[in-house]
Order: structure tokens, then sequence, then C-alpha cells
């Protein structure tokens, strides 16, 4: 397993999630937050294994609600439901493709607010709820589509930068004949 992948995944979402909730501007400025996890879920979705998939939602949805006001671990849900079809379905993405990419964490970062909210609706909490809403729902889909491709050219070349090479080349030559016989001697 490469450990060294979802280490970065997971130091990649608590930086993320540290910088969101100590950098104002962009909240300031737009009226809502961009929100980092669903395109790093996206990412660990096509790239890493299942595991990196799990503690990114555990890790990453704890991180997250440590700086905002929702129940504690209510953010674990909504992004294990966006991480895990796009998991398991991940041979038909064509994930290199900047299109892709985009559409990905557009839908990721537009699911992943809309699925906590219904379980805030759920569970008996009282959020603000209002045209409001809609504005910070495409402040936020937005943002994470145009985030996307940066995330996975940043996490790319860190991965080639400092992972672990593995070595794809066999020994033996696979034209190398096998002479199968008498000893000679």
């Amino acid at each position: 397993m490469n450990w060294f992948q979802t280490i970065l995944i997971l130091l990649c979402a608590f930086l993320g999630v540290f910088a969101e909730g100590v950098l104002t501007f962009p909240r300031s400025l737009l009226g809502a937050q961009v929100d980092v996890l669903p395109v790093l879920m996206v990412y660990a979705a096509l790239n890493a294994r299942l595991l990196a998939v799990v503690l990114l939602a555990i890790l990453g949805g704890i991180w997250a609600d440590t700086f905002s006001a929702n129940p504690f671990g209510i953010s674990i849900l909504p992004l294990f439901a966006v991480g895990f079809p796009i998991f398991t379905q991940r041979e038909l993405v064509l994930r290199d493709l900047p299109f892709a990419q985009i559409v990905l964490g557009a839908i990721a970062g537009a699911a992943v607010p809309a699925l906590t909210l219904l379980m805030l609706f759920s569970g008996g909490h009282k959020p603000v709820f209002g045209w409001g809403t809609l504005w910070q729902f495409v402040v936020m889909s937005l943002g994470s589509a145009l985030l996307a491709p940066f995330i996975f050219k940043l996490l790319d070349w860190a991965q080639g930068a400092f992972g672990y090479q593995e070595r794809s080349t066999n020994q033996f030559r696979l034209d190398r004949e096998i002479r199968r016989g008498k000893i000679l001697k």
C-alpha cells in the first residue's frame, strides 16, 4: 500500500481545513466558503485506495466540523457518500482529463453541502436557509470545479517528486529461453 499518498492527502486535508478556518478573505469577498475537502475526496477516490477514502471522510469530516457550527461528525457521511461511488466506478472515469476533474469537482462541491444540509434538517436542527443558500451552493460548486485541476496537478507532482517510485521492469527478459532437460557435465 502506498502510505505516502494517503499521508499526503490527509496532510492536504488538514492544511486546507485549517486555511478555511483561518483565512476570512475569500469568505468575506464571495459570501461563501470554498471547501477543499470535496475536491480532495474526488482525488482520493480516483487515485488512492479505499482506506484513504475512509480516512479522509472520517478525519476530514471531524476537522471540518471543529471549525464550523455543524454538529460534531455530521460531515463524515456526506464526504463518504461522495467518495465511495466515485471509488467504485473509477475505472470508467478519465481521471487525467481536466474536464472530468472539473465536472467531478463541481458535483462533489455541490453534493457535500447539500447532503450535510439534508442531514441537519433530518436531525431536527434549524440551519439558516434562504435565497442566500443558493448563492452559497453556486460559489462552493464553482470554487470546487476551479480548484479540482489545481489540486490534481499539485498532488500528482508531490507524489512524483517525493513518493516512492515502483520499479515497473522485470529482472528477467520476456524473450529469454529456458532450456530444460538433462544436466550436461
